[in-house]
C-alpha cells in the first residue's frame, strides 16, 4: 500500500520516531540538535493563545449543540465561517440521523378479546392494525413466508437483531410485528428503526408460546395499536477544512486534526468537546501560513455522542487512495477541564489508541509533550469510543488526547465555562500542534537526516480507564 511506503519514508527521512520508539536515523544522522527542533517548533507553538481558545468555547457554550438541532448547526456555522475566516478551503457535510420518539407511548394487543399489555419497541412506527396471526419463528432471512404478507408477524426473540426481524417480515409485507422473549419473564425489550413503518410491540416468552400452540390448531386475528412512538430523522453535520501545501512540494500526504462539535441533549459541552472544537481552530488559526508540503485537514464531527455517526460518515465518504494519503489522525476530545485528569503525570493528559499500541502519532506527540509547555513526556493507554476509531480501522495512525479519569461533570449541564483550564488548553494545543508540523513543514520527510528531529522520548503504557 502506498501509506506502508509513505511511513517508511517518515520514518528514516526525518520523522525518526517509529512505533517501538526507536530512533531511525538517515545515513548523514548524527546528534540530534534539538535546538534546531524547538525553533521549528516555536514557529508555531509562539502563536498558540489559550485565550482565543477560551473565547471558542464561550461562544458554543452558551447553548447546548445536541446532534440534529439548530444548536448544532449554530455551532457548525460559527466553526466553519473562522475556518473561511483563516483562508480555508471548506465545506459542510451534512448527513442523516434517526432519533427514537416517545411522547406519552402507548401500546394495546389484543387477541381473542384478551389485553397482553405488551411493550412497545423502541422507535416502533405509531399505527393501529387488525390482521390474522402468522407464526414465522425467528424471523430469520430466507425463512419468512411469502404468507405473512398483510398479517401480523409473531416472531421469537434470538439470533439476529430486533431491526433485522423486523426488516425481513416489513420486506415481506407483514403489517405488524408482535415479538415473544427468548428466555424469563420480561416483555421489555425490542428496537425497530427509519422506514419500518409498521407497529412493533413485545411480549412474554409464556404468552408468546401459548401463541404459537393456539395456532397449530386455528387461526388468531390480533389487534395492535400503539401510539406516541416513531422515529425521526434530522440532519447532523461535519465540518471540514483544507489547506493544500506549495505545489512545489507536495508530498500527497494528508495530516488531520480532529474534535466532535456535538454536545448531549441539555449539555453546555464546554469541555465535551468545545474545548477540543477550541484547539482545532487555533491550530487552523496558527498554521494557515505556515509553509508545509503536506496538506492540512481541520475536521469537526458531529453525532459522536450519538456513536461517532459523523465521523464513520466521513470515514466512509474517504475513497481508497485519499484514505491511503492520511498519514495520521489526531484527535482531541475533553481536553480543558481542571477537574479532570486526577493526580496523574503530564498534568492527567493521556493519548488513547484503539488496540493499545504505540504509532506514528503518540511518538511525535509523547516527545512534543517533553520539550513545548508540559514539559514532560506523556503516556498512553487503550480506548475506543471516539472520533480516532474510524480511522484506526481504516488503517491511519491515530490517537485521542484526553484527560483522564474524566471530569464529575462529564455528561451533565454542569460542564460549563468556568471550569475549563486555560493551561491545559494550551499544553494540549502546543503538543498537537508541535506533532502535525513535525509532519507537515517542508524539511520533512523531504530532508535525508535527522538532524532537525527531535529527540526520541520513552513513554508508557497506562492502563487508565477514563473513569478511574
Amino acid at each position: 500500500m502506498k501509506r506502508k511506503k509513505t511511513m517508511a519514508a517518515l520514518l528514516t527521512a526525518g520523522l525518526i520516531l517509529s512505533v517501538n520508539g526507536a530512533y531511525a536515523k538517515g545515513p548523514e544522522a548524527g546528534v540530534p540538535n534539538t535546538n534546531a527542533a524547538s525553533a521549528f517548533d516555536n514557529k508555531i507553538i509562539k502563536k498558540i493563545s489559550a485565550d482565543n481558545m477560551y473565547n471558542h468555547i464561550a461562544y458554543l457554550s452558551e447553548v447546548p449543540r445536541q446532534a440534529g438541532t439548530p444548536g448544532e448547526l449554530r455551532g457548525v456555522q460559527y466553526i466553519e465561517s473562522h475556518f473561511k475566516q483563516y483562508g480555508y478551503e471548506t465545506e459542510v457535510q451534512p448527513f442523516p440521523i434517526y432519533t427514537v420518539v416517545r411522547n406519552n407511548v402507548s401500546g394495546l394487543l389484543e387477541i381473542g378479546g384478551e389485553n397482553l399489555k405488551p411493550y412497545v419497541f423502541s422507535g416502533s412506527y405509531s399505527g393501529e392494525v387488525t390482521a390474522e396471526l402468522v407464526d414465522v419463528g425467528k424471523a430469520l432471512a430466507g425463512t419468512v413466508p411469502d404468507s405473512v404478507k398483510g398479517k401480523i408477524a409473531l416472531i421469537e426473540r434470538g439470533d439476529i437483531t430486533f431491526v433485522q426481524k423486523v426488516q425481513n417480515v416489513f420486506d415481506k409485507g407483514a403489517v405488524g410485528v408482535v415479538m415473544y422473549n427468548n428466555t424469563g419473564t420480561s416483555n421489555a425489550f425490542g428496537q425497530a428503526t427509519y422506514g419500518q413503518n409498521i407497529p412493533a410491540v413485545a411480549i412474554t416468552r409464556a404468552q408468546g408460546l401459548a401463541l404459537v400452540e393456539k395456532l397449530k390448531n386455528g387461526t388468531l386475528t390480533a389487534h395492535i395499536k400503539v401510539t406516541g412512538s416513531g422515529v425521526e430523522e434530522k440532519t447532523s453535520y461535519n465540518v471540514i477544512a483544507k489547506m493544500k501545501p506549495n505545489k512545489n512540494k507536495d508530498t500527497g500526504q494528508v495530516v488531520m486534526i480532529g474534535a466532535h462539535h456535538d454536545s448531549v441533549q441539555n449539555g453546555p459541552g464546554a469541555n465535551d468537546d468545545a474545548s477540543g472544537v477550541s484547539a482545532v481552530l487555533e491550530l487552523a488559526r496558527v498554521m494557515a501560513d505556515a509553509p508545509t508540503d503536506t496538506e492540512l485537514r481541520f475536521v469537526t464531527f458531529g453525532s459522536e455522542e450519538l456513536g461517532l455517526l459523523g465521523s464513520y460518515h466521513y470515514a466512509g465518504t474517504l475513497s481508497a487512495d485519499e484514505a491511503d494519503r492520511i498519514v495520521a489522525h489526531f484527535q482531541m476530545d475533553m481536553i480543558g477541564s481542571k477537574d479532570a485528569g486526577g493526580d496523574n503525570k503530564a498534568n492527567g493528559l493521556i493519548m488513547y489508541t484503539i488496540d493499545g499500541k504505540k504509532n506514528l502519532v503518540t511518538d511525535l506527540a509523547s516527545a512534543a509533550g517533553d520539550r513545548t509547555a508540559l514539559g514532560e513526556v506523556v503516556p498512553y493507554g487503550q480506548l475506543g469510543r471516539s472520533d480516532h476509531q474510524p480511522f484506526h480501522e481504516l488503517g491511519i495512525p491515530a490517537a485521542l488526547f484526553i484527560h483522564s479519569p474524566l471530569e464529575p461533570w462529564y455528561h451533565t449541564p454542569a460542564d460549563t465555562l468556568d471550569k475549563i483550564d486555560k493551561n491545559k488548553l494550551q499544553e494540549t494545543a502546543e503538543i498537537v500542534g508541535a506533532s502535525v508540523y513535525q509532519i507537515a513543514r517542508p524539511d520533512t520527510p523531504a530532508l535525508q537526516h535527522s538532524r532537525v528531529a527531535p529527540q526520541p522520548v520513552d513513554y508508557d503504557f497506562e492502563n487508565r480507564p477514563p473513569g478511574a
